[in-house]
This record gives structure tokens, C-alpha cells and sequence, in this order.
């Protein structure tokens, strides 16, 4: 018999978020960003189930468009990196890839590989990320040299690093300068990602870019009152109960000493899944209809639970470790982290299953 230990993907929740993103977007086009696996609940299956709901997708760089190539995706494709070498150039031409330009090598590369410029090229200002993009002042330089190599359109884009915070310096520095370098310039545009969609920055953009709240794993708890649904849920059973007395330690270190006479669970999952290996004492898992904490340092393949309370508690009890029912933001900051890595993290050995 398999380890109960599963991660089940909800496709339903998946479209019903993405609906929600479009009545939210407008009339602009959504690039629904499912770089890094689909931020970890899977590249192919959930590219085809958005499919028919938006305009098209945003990876990271050449590997993952050229699987949903193969895959059947005929949606525009972009590279958020752009290409790194000449063999990446060769497989924009071949797959029909748009791609986001940052820096004056990646021109370089185009024009020795004698690119075709068949999709828009997208010119990434940088607005104060300071992370990747041309300066506001080189922008329109730069849109001119494109089109000069045969770029028939371009499309301005830049990203926020504060879109969470609406009204602060960053975001409205941000705004100013992007404002300020792209009046004159050709008029496509994008700079909203979920945090900017949510919060209503989307105003001046033509396409958003939204990553996170498809997957119903928003940068904010609650979600604004958006009817975001999760999409993973990362589910397992008890394996083992333990009654110990108070006083007696849990887990590597004997970090977790018991207040009382007590009652462990122990779950089979641990960080050879995923599950944060910093998670602290009282990180909430769920089993059956009740918040239980965490206690005592994450193993590898285990983790153990204060159960106490829970008199009824038995094997084969059900445990959720984020999903419907627990955000996986509130593990992650339990964790010193943030839902994004929890969700991206996860290793391949967590059999997953697609409903419907």
C-alpha cells in the first residue's frame, strides 16, 4: 500500500481563479505566468486546463516554453529572460517564441543569429526593481535599434517590487518613472503582475501578468475578499501515535519538551517532500477539522504533531498540510519564508493527482 502522503491539484479552482483574474483584468490580455512547474502544480496540466481562459503564458526561459510547444500549446509563449545563447535564439525562430529583451547582449545575439522577428519583442525597463532591464533613459534607444533589425512591434514592460504595498514609496516612485519614460513610446505595455492586479495598478497596462493568485496562493491572507480558491492541497494520514510524558523531548535536538502528559501524531512527510525544515514549533496542520501544532524539529521523511486535544485521533486520521482549509502563506510564515517557495518547492517523490 502506497504513503498516504499526496498533493492533489484542483483544476476547477484553478479556471475559477482564472475567471476571477479576467473580470479583474478588463479588457486587457492575460499572460498567465507558469514558470517554475506552474509554480509547482505542473507545467503541461495546467497550461492546457488555462488554455481556453487566457491570451497566453509567460515562462522563465527557453526549456519550459519548448515543452508546452511539444505539449500542443499554440498560445503566444514569452520568455520573461529572453534567450541566454545562440541555441536559445534558434529555438525562439523554431517554436514561434516571444521574448523579453533586458540588456544590449541579448540584441547582439539576435542579430548575429539573424533572428526572425515573426512575435512582438518585449523591452524590459527597469522602474526601480533593479533587477533586470534597460534604463528608462536607453528605452527608447533601444525600441529604435530593435525595430531597425526588423522588430515590427514592441511591447514596453517593467515589474513591480512593492505592488503588495500600493501606496508606498517604491511602488509610487515605480509609477512615476514608468509614466514618465514611456509617453512617448510605442503604446503596448504591461506591468502588472497578481499583486498589481489585485490592487488596482493595472490601470495603464494592455496585458497583466498574473503568477500567484491563479494558483489561489496570493501574496496577501485574506485575499483581498477575491473569491481565490487554492489550488494544491498537500495532504497525508497519520502513521503512528505516541503517548509521552511531560517533561519528555520530540524530535532531533529535543527542541520541543512536553507541557504535560501528551499524545503525538506522527505524519509521514518531512523535507525530503518540501515540507519547510524550518517550520517552527506550533507551525497549524490540519487533521480531520481541527488545528493542531507542530512540535518538535522536521525530519526528513516525518514530521510530529501535539495531538493532545484530539483524544479521537487515530491512525489513518486524515492531515492536511496546507490547502483548502490551511493557507499555505500561514505555514510559510510559521517557516521564515513565503507561500511562493512552499509551492515550488516541493520534490517529485509527493505522487500528485489532478481532479476533475
Amino acid at each position: 500500500m502506497p504513503r498516504p502522503t499526496t498533493l492533489s491539484v484542483d483544476l476547477d479552482a484553478l479556471l475559477s481563479n482564472a475567471a476571477t483574474t479576467r473580470s479583474l483584468a478588463g479588457n486587457r490580455k492575460i499572460l498567465a505566468s507558469v514558470k517554475a512547474n506552474a509554480y509547482g502544480h505542473g507545467l503541461s496540466r495546467c497550461s492546457k486546463a488555462l488554455s481556453q481562459n487566457v491570451d497566453g503564458f509567460a515562462v522563465a526561459f527557453c526549456e519550459e516554453a519548448v515543452v508546452l510547444r511539444q505539449q500542443g500549446i499554440s498560445l503566444p509563449l514569452l520568455l520573461l529572460e529572453g534567450p541566454f545563447d545562440r541555441d536559445d535564439v534558434d529555438a525562439i525562430n523554431e517554436h514561434d517564441l516571444m521574448v523579453a529583451i533586458h540588456d544590449h547582449h541579448q540584441i547582439d545575439l539576435l542579430e548575429k543569429a539573424s533572428y526572425r522577428f515573426t512575435s512582438p519583442v518585449w523591452i524590459k525597463i527597469d522602474t526601480g526593481m533593479h533587477r533586470l532591464g534597460f534604463s528608462p533613459a536607453e528605452a527608447s534607444t533601444v525600441d529604435q535599434r530593435l525595430r531597425q533589425l526588423g522588430a515590427h512591434s514592441t511591447i514596453l514592460m517593467t515589474h513591480y517590487a512593492e505592488a503588495e504595498h500600493p501606496s508606498s514609496a517604491l511602488t509610487l516612485e515605480q509609477q512615476r518613472v514608468w509614466q514618465a519614460s514611456t509617453s512617448s513610446m510605442p503604446p503596448t505595455r504591461s506591468a502588472a503582475n497578481s499583486a498589481a492586479i489585485m490592487n488596482a495598478l493595472a490601470t495603464a497596462t494592455d496585458w497583466v501578468r498574473p503568477g500567484i493568485m491563479l494558483y489561489g496562493a496570493a501574496h496577501t491572507d485574506p485575499l483581498k475578499g477575491l473569491p481565490l480558491e487554492p489550488v494544491m492541497s498537500l495532504t497525508s494520514e497519520v502513521m503512528a501515535l505516541r503517548k509521552i510524558l511531560a517533561g519528555d523531548t520530540v524530535g532531533y535536538g529535543g527542541r520541543w519538551r512536553a507541557p504535560r502528559d501528551s499524545l503525538i501524531a506522527t505524519i509521514p512527510v518531512g523535507y525530503g517532500d518540501g515540507y519547510p525544515r524550518g517550520a517552527e514549533d506550533g507551525t497549524p496542520v490540519w487533521l480531520q477539522s481541527q488545528r493542531f501544532p507542530l512540535a518538535g524539529r522536521v525530519s526528513m521523511d516525518m514530521i510530529t504533531v501535539d495531538v493532545t486535544d484530539f483524544q479521537a485521533c487515530q491512525i489513518g486520521t486524515p492531515v492536511e498540510l496546507w490547502g483548502k482549509h490551511l493557507s499555505v502563506n500561514e505555514v510559510a510564515k510559521h517557516a521564515g519564508t513565503i507561500g511562493y517557495e512552499l509551492l515550488t518547492r516541493l520534490t517529485g517523490r509527493v505522487p500528485v493527482i489532478y481532479h476533475p
